[in-house]
């Protein structure tokens, strides 16, 4: 894991965004997307707002995604072997770029067609826990007429990201803006933050 967790971080530093493919293997990632899926069907899911707990907002104007909070207490083996990965990266994170990471929340997002998110930062105005931001992508067979691109909003050129099976991102949360382009099919991803107390 080394190797991929290093491609992440180096792919970062290089470009303020970092881009890598299986951060979590095909296996792993084919179960996480049968639970996402699944959970979808037993109409678990939530529309995602803006905003945190205190001042949540729900506004499709600004996105129509839907999502359902990952939580080790589901004891799922799959999500749980996801947050075993998570765990080895934020350790890895930590005594490499002395990050101080102190935990992290992350959800299953599904984007249905015809959905998106426009232009954000991740971090909260009256919050600045979350440090960075990590999108792991879960859909087979994308294609470029698919649209649901990730679009960062750097100071001087905009970077497309295509959302491919098995692709994982990770940018800062308060420096660079993005948003998700309208999807044109299901767009499914684990999306999450790593944070500081």
């Amino acid at each position: 894991m080394e190797k991929i967790f290093n491609t992440l971080i180096d792919s970062f530093i290089d470009d303020k965004v970092g881009i890598v493919q299986n951060f979590i293997n095909a296996k792993l990632s084919s179960h996480l997307k049968d639970n996402l899926t699944a959970i979808y069907a037993a109409k678990l899911f939530k529309s995602a707002g803006t905003g945190n707990d205190n001042e949540q907002i729900r506004d499709g104007s600004v996105r129509s995604d839907m999502i359902y909070w990952l939580d080790r207490k589901h004891n799922d083996c799959y999500e749980n072997a996801f947050f075993d990965v998570i765990d080895n990266f934020v350790n890895y994170l930590n005594d490499t770029c002395y990050t101080g990471i102190t935990g992290y929340e992350f959800h299953y997002t599904l984007y249905p067609k015809g959905s998106f998110y426009k232009k954000h930062l991740d971090q909260f105005r009256t919050n600045d826990s979350r440090k960075y931001s990590m999108i792991i992508y879960l859909n087979a067979g994308w294609l470029e007429t698919d649209g649901g691109e990730l679009r960062i909003h750097h100071k001087d050129r905009l970077q497309n990201i295509f959302p491919e099976n098995g692709k994982s991102v990770f940018f800062k949360s308060n420096e660079l803006a993005h948003e998700v382009i309208c999807t044109q099919r299901p767009r499914m991803s684990i999306t999450g933050w790593l944070k500081v107390n």
